[in-house]
């Protein structure tokens, strides 16, 4: 897999807006989210999910047949929106409808060609624009350096970080929404991964794509403060009666802390902690890495159903 081959002059959107998905149950689904640490709200017959101090919807849940992914939602600068649109025709997107009617039809529609459903919006920039600084320790001996199991703080998601999602052509996919969309290319594993992030200042990686045999939604990352949250995020879920998953462990390719959830419908949230960050503009130094980088540096082995598609066969 080769470095990011976006054209000079490329316009980039600079956020995921939000994602929406569609799953067999919202009563099942309330109850999983709200283990997990947002805040739901339910509205005209969805779920609108929430982190800690924020008022921005991250996510929108609907009832429907099976669980997959009914749009993702993509921001860009008002001036650049034109260019984008024409970048996505350009590319081969297909401009198309929303398939929930209670979805916003602002913007422009599209389908990528693994026919997954897109909006193109002008929005808010909800990535960060730079990387937090890690705590500094304390000049003086600490006595404890941890709090009481009764004291611990429910853990909280701060915000979306990133989505993942499977493909059957990581390649076609890479090269897609490098043309249309103008992510970028940041570290991938021939076959395997491909982590993108967008070029105005970013996580590791926005949007990633996993091999697979068909499209499917693998995963949602949320950012926590640090390791410590990842950890008690764990014990949060499986105190819940949430146990399957993977972590807590450390990605080489992005370098965050993790620990992943597995949802009642057999994809993954997952708490995400001090994720790499790459400048406006800055030049990142990936590229095609081993198949033993391409998921994490420490931590348990990989469960056998983390790489299951459970909507592969499922027809669209």
């Amino acid at each position: 897999m080769t470095a990011s081959t976006v054209s000079v002059g490329t316009a980039g959107i600079h956020s995921v807006d939000h994602f929406a998905l569609e799953v067999p149950r919202l009563d099942e689904a309330r109850e999983f989210l709200t283990a997990f640490g947002f805040r739901v709200q339910e509205e005209e017959g969805q779920l609108l999910l929430r982190t800690a101090g924020s008022a921005h919807v991250w996510a929108r849940i609907f009832a429907g047949t099976r669980k997959r992914l009914a749009y993702l939602s993509l921001n860009c600068f008002a001036d650049d929106f034109s260019k984008i649109r024409a970048q996505i025709i350009e590319a081969g997107g297909q401009e198309a409808t929303p398939r929930i009617e209670t979805a916003k039809h602002e913007g422009f529609w599209f389908e990528d060609p693994d026919g997954n459903l897109l909006q193109l919006k002008a929005g808010p920039k909800t990535s960060p624009n730079f990387k937090p600084p890690r705590d500094a320790e304390p000049a003086l001996p600490r006595l404890r350096g941890a709090v009481a199991r009764e004291n611990a703080e429910p853990v909280q998601p701060l915000r979306l970080a990133h989505v993942v999602m499977f493909t059957p052509d990581i390649r076609r996919a890479v090269s897609f929404y490098e043309r249309s969309v103008g992510v970028r290319l940041s570290d991938g594993s021939e076959g395997i991964v491909a982590f993108m992030h967008a070029p105005h200042g970013s996580d590791h990686h926005m949007i990633a794509f996993v091999q697979g045999a068909a499209k499917g939604w693998h995963h949602s990352a949320w950012d926590v403060p640090d390791v410590n949250h990842v950890g008690l995020g764990q014990m949060q879920m499986q105190r819940a009666g949430y146990r399957d998953g993977w972590g807590v462990g450390r990605h080489v390719l992005g370098s965050n802390y993790f620990h992943y959830v597995r949802d009642p419908w057999g994809s993954f949230w997952e708490y995400s902690a001090d994720i790499d960050f790459i400048a406006p503009g800055g030049q990142w130094a990936g590229g095609n890495h081993p198949p033993d980088d391409s998921l994490y540096l420490w931590g348990p082995d990989v469960p056998g159903y983390f790489f299951e598609n459970t909507e592969d066969g499922v027809c669209a």
